[in-house]
This record gives C-alpha cells, structure tokens and sequence, in this order.
C-alpha cells in the first residue's frame, strides 16, 4: 500500500485539489482567475476521489468508498452547472439524479445495518459514518429533482448550485487530511486547533460566499465558466 502508485495518483490529485480549491475561493466567482483554478481543482478532484474510492474498495472500507463517489458526484455535477450557464436540462443531469439518490439509499441501508448488527459496524465502518453521506446525497437529490422539475435553474441559484458542491468536495478533502490524519503534521497545530480550522474552512467559506451571492445583485447575471 505504502508504494501503491494508486496511492501516489491519490495523494498527488488531493494534493493540487487543495490548493487551487484555495486559490479559486480568493477569487470572485465568474472572474478568469477562479475559472482557472476551478478548472484546475475539478480535474485534480476527479482523479483523488476517483483514486481514492478504488483504494477504499479494495481495503473495504466503506465509509471512503462513500466519500469517494459522493465527492466525484458533487465535483462533475457543480461543474456542469457552470459551463451550462442559464439553459435547460440534459440527461447528465438525470443521470446525476440517480446518482444522489443511490448513495442516499445505500448510505441509509448501511447505516442502518451497522446500527443493528453485534460489532455495530458494517464493511468496517460505524453506524455514524453512513450519516453524512445520506444527509449530503438526500440534499443534493433534491436539490437535482428541483432542477429538472424546473428545466433548469440560472442566475443566483445556478452559481449557489456550483458553489455549494465545489465547496464541500472540498471540505471532504481538507477534512481527509487535517481533521481524520492530524498525525502527519506537527504537535503544535493540533493543540492550537489549526488543523481543525483548516478542516472547516471550506464550510466556513463555502456560508461566505453563500450569502454574498444571495444577497449581491451582481452575481444574478454571472457568466459560465
């Protein structure tokens, strides 16, 4: 596993994932420089979680099998959202509908199995660790029902859509690194919470810009990527 080239295209696509999701969050939505590093961060995130999601298939570790397909899901669904700009609907969009709600399903049978087997666990992981993979597909199904019932969405709710997936595949991969390995870093960070505030920040950021695009009249009419 330590030599797992795998691994390595893991670690390497997280690792650029981080930082130009950094770099796109300084920048106003719509502007080239985050068209850049969003661009950037989209193709890195696809490669980690898709790497990473095959790693946890075949340690059978359910709770990263979870994460790995529910951040792929959010990434190309967020992504698609800002190259479509203010048109219609397609069956990608479908698609990703049925994507949402089988990581809910699944998600809840499993939690529900791991709370009621004798170890308390299924496919290694905790009742608990199923919970926020269900509560974020059930969101983002719905979030995708409306659309399509709709026929697509534009203006502020395009980019609030956009937004609010890049922002928590990113709060996966910091939380992956900061908040589940805080032994890969200096005692120091840990015991002043830096690590844990790293981990939230893009939850934090991702509220930030929330509200600035919700409340900004300016974004109502921001470009596609």
């Amino acid at each position: 596993m330590a030599y797992s080239p795998t691994l390595l295209v893991h670690v390497s696509g997280g690792g650029i994932g981080l930082l130009s999701g950094a770099v796109a969050l300084s920048f106003r939505k719509g502007s080239r420089p985050h068209g850049i590093a969003g661009s950037v961060f989209f193709v890195a995130m696809l490669i980690a979680s898709a790497a990473g999601a095959y790693l946890a298939i075949r340690n059978s570790e359910m709770d990263n099998v979870f994460g790995g397909i529910l951040t792929f899901y959010l990434v190309a669904t967020a992504w698609v959202t800002a190259r479509r700009g203010d048109t219609g609907t397609g069956i990608f969009d479908w698609i990703g509908l049925l994507v949402a709600v089988a990581i809910t399903v699944v998600a809840v049978i499993f939690g529900i199995e791991a709370a009621s087997s004798q170890t308390g666990t299924k496919g290694g992981s905790p009742a608990g660790a199923y919970v926020l993979p269900g509560v974020v597909g059930s969101l983002a199904a719905i979030g995708d029902a409306r659309m399509l019932l709709r026929g697509g969405i534009g203006g502020a709710q395009r980019i609030a859509r956009h937004l609010w997936r890049m922002c928590f595949a990113l709060f996966v991969a910091t939380a992956s690194i900061f908040l589940a390995r805080p032994q890969l870093f200096p005692a120091l960070l840990t015991k002043t919470h830096v690590l844990v505030f790293l981990g939230f920040l893009p939850l934090g950021m991702m509220v930030f810009w929330l509200a600035r695009v919700r409340f900004a009249k300016g974004f109502r009419n921001t470009p596609a990527i």
